[in-house]
């Protein structure tokens, strides 16, 4: 596979307007030709949503799920920059899609890695940089695999990078930006909340015949 520069990812992103990511994978997957790269971009409709990534969205919808047998609940704010394609059907499918992704990821706390706290990412390196595994590497081999073991795992907790339930060969990202190049619109998921029902209650242990023999005892 041919070197991927940091230059060919700019130049790419610069004609396509496509996220820095995409960009990289676009030309791993074509071999590192830019003209092929950008041909993938456009099937895969990320060229055109990337030109769109910009624009703000302040319209969109609030969608609520409730999974069966009332226990997982889900609040979401989803985006976009009219209230002309929040009315539209396309967009109600995601915002609810989305909403059903959140149900089913337990693990998701945050909606892209942008949105990690800065000193949660700076504690698990620290954890990272300390197991036993890696003691006797070198330094600069070290840091490689605590990068790539905080990439995997920041990934893990974010909405964003999670594999769409629905068709697992696109990720929620993905998902997005398809329907961005559909509707011609920015659309952004702005927050979520997750609801687990009896979730941080501590339930109290009660031992029955030690409560009847403390009641007989009292008389």
């Amino acid at each position: 596979m041919a070197e991927i520069s940091a230059k060919l990812v700019k130049e790419l992103r610069e004609q396509t307007g496509a996220g820095m990511m995409d960009c990289k994978k676009a030309l791993k997957e074509t071999d590192g030709d830019i003209n092929k790269a950008t041909e993938w971009l456009r099937q895969k409709g990320i060229a055109s949503a990337g030109k769109l990534e910009g624009k703000v969205a302040a319209e969109g919808l609030v969608e609520s799920y409730i999974h069966t047998g009332s226990r997982i609940g889900v609040l979401v704010e989803v985006n976009c920059q009219t209230d002309f394609v929040a009315r539209n059907e396309a967009f109600k499918d995601l915002v609810k899609n989305i909403a059903m992704q959140i149900a089913a990821c337990p693990q998701v706390e945050y909606v892209s890695v942008d949105d990690v706290p800065t000193a949660f990412v700076e504690s698990e390196k620290s954890i990272e940089m300390g197991r036993e595994d890696l003691s006797k590497k070198p330094e600069n081999i070290r840091e490689k695999i605590v990068q790539g073991r905080i990439e995997k795992r920041l990934k893990e907790l974010t909405l964003m990078d999670q594999p769409y339930i629905k068709d697992q060969n696109i990720t929620v990202a993905e998902l997005v930006k398809n329907t961005i190049a559909q509707l011609g619109e920015n659309i952004q998921v702005r927050r979520f909340t997750r609801f687990v029902l009896g979730e941080g209650i501590e339930k109290q242990e009660s031992n029955f015949a030690e409560e009847v023999a403390a009641q007989s005892g009292k008389k």
